[in-house]
Order: structure tokens, then C-alpha cells, then sequence
């Protein structure tokens, strides 16, 4: 991907970030679970039931590998804009939705209150000024939205079943225990459909930032 090549320093930054972000969070769940007398296997369960957690893991290395395992084809699968597409619209649901349902219901202190900073502001919106800033060159399918569905759908049925074999949920709005499974499902099915509306934004933004792109170029030409 050029895009990512050109703008080795902004990528870096973006991994850095998003890689501190997720690190810091693992060290917070794994001290909590080991003072609550857990495993750290235990604390390693828990820290990978997030969306927040996985997101940004997403992110983190969709930001590095095309800079560090740039030549192999992991490098290059992460590099693709469909990947970075999936990885942004993703992170932008991450920050909207803790800001709207999650925020108001703890408050964190100390490092924990960094690593939520962190992991549900400075990376979305870091992501999203990357994606904005320097979008990709080739054209996104118009099915895009539908196509970077996927992840979050597969991550409902893994909390589902995660749910199902720990008797514990991540969020409240998918607690099958509390809210019965119509409820949960019905939540599922809003958040996707949110999801959606802003796949359709991250596919719009880069269209017409190329569309513009392409107007100055033609311009100067």
C-alpha cells in the first residue's frame, strides 16, 4: 500500500500508540486478576473477551506490520485498504460506543483511566485522522461496509459462546444472563447496523478524498 509506505512516520506513530494502549490495558488485567486471586491464564481470558481489547490489537497490528514484516505476505495482507478500512470503521464503533453506553457506568483511576483514554479515544480518532489524511489510492467496493462486517460479527458469536462457557459477558447490552438471548441478539443487531453507517463513512471519506485528490491533480496537470 503507498499510502502506508509514504507515510512510514504517521504509521509508526499510530503503532506506537495503539501498541502501548493495548499493552498497558493486559498489564492492568492481569495485576486485577491475580489480586483477585485468578490465574494469570484466567486474566489473559478476560482481557481477550473485549471488543475494545481485540480492536485495537486489530489496529495495532495493522499500523506495524506493513512497516515491520513489510515484504512478507502478512505484511502485505495488513497493508491492504480493505484491512485498514475494516481496522478504522471497527475502532470508530469502539470509541462511539463506550463514549454513548460505557463511559457513564465506571470510573477509572490512575493507569487504568490512561489505558481507557487510550484504547477508546486517542486511537480511534488517531486511526481515523490517518485513514483521512492519507487515504488509499485504489477504489473501495461499494460493498465494503457489508464485507468488514465480518469481524464484528464473528466477535458476537465468539462472545456468545464465550459467554456460554464462562457464564460471564463483556458488556451489559450482550448479557444473555440478565437480558435473555432476544434482547442480547436484538442489541447485536443495532450495533451492527451501526457499524454499517460507518462503513458507509469510511468508504465515503476516502471516495471523495480521492475524488478531490484527483481534481487537484488534474488541475495542476
Amino acid at each position: 500500500m503507498k499510502e502506508q509506505i509514504a507515510c512510514k512516520p504517521a504509521l509508526f506513530a499510530l503503532a506506537i500508540i495503539s501498541w502501548t494502549g493495548v499493552l498497558l490495558q493486559y498489564y492492568l488485567s492481569i495485576t486485577l486478576a491475580v489480586a483477585n486471586g485468578k490465574s494469570v491464564g484466567e486474566g489473559i481470558i478476560i482481557f481477550l473477551g473485549y471488543f475494545t481489547v481485540l480492536t485495537n490489537l486489530f489496529v495495532a497490528l495493522t499500523a506495524s506490520l506493513p512497516i515491520i514484516a513489510g515484504s512478507s505476505r502478512l505484511g502485505h495482507w495488513f497493508a491492504r485498504p480493505m484491512i485498514f478500512g475494516s481496522a478504522t470503521t471497527s475502532i470508530l464503533l469502539v470509541g462511539i460506543a463506550y463514549h454513548f453506553l460505557l463511559r457513564n457506568i465506571w470510573q477509572p483511576q490512575g493507569l487504568q483511566l490512561l489505558a481507557d483514554i487510550v484504547l477508546h479515544y486517542v486511537v480511534p480518532i488517531l486511526t481515523f485522522a490517518y485513514w483521512l489524511v492519507f487515504p488509499p489510492n485504489s477504489k473501495i467496493s461499494v460493498f465494503a461496509p457489508l464485507i468488514w462486517c465480518l469481524y464484528p460479527i464473528g466477535y458476537i458469536v465468539y462472545a456468545f459462546a464465550r459467554g456460554e462457557l464462562l457464564g460471564s459477558y463483556p458488556y451489559y447490552f450482550i448479557d444473555v444472563t440478565s437480558l435473555g438471548y432476544d434482547k442480547a441478539v436484538s442489541n447485536s443487531f443495532g450495533l451492527l447496523a451501526a457499524f454499517i453507517v460507518l462503513g458507509v463513512t469510511v468508504r465515503t471519506v476516502a471516495t471523495l478524498r480521492n475524488h478531490f485528490r484527483t481534481l487537484e491533480n488534474t488541475t495542476k496537470g
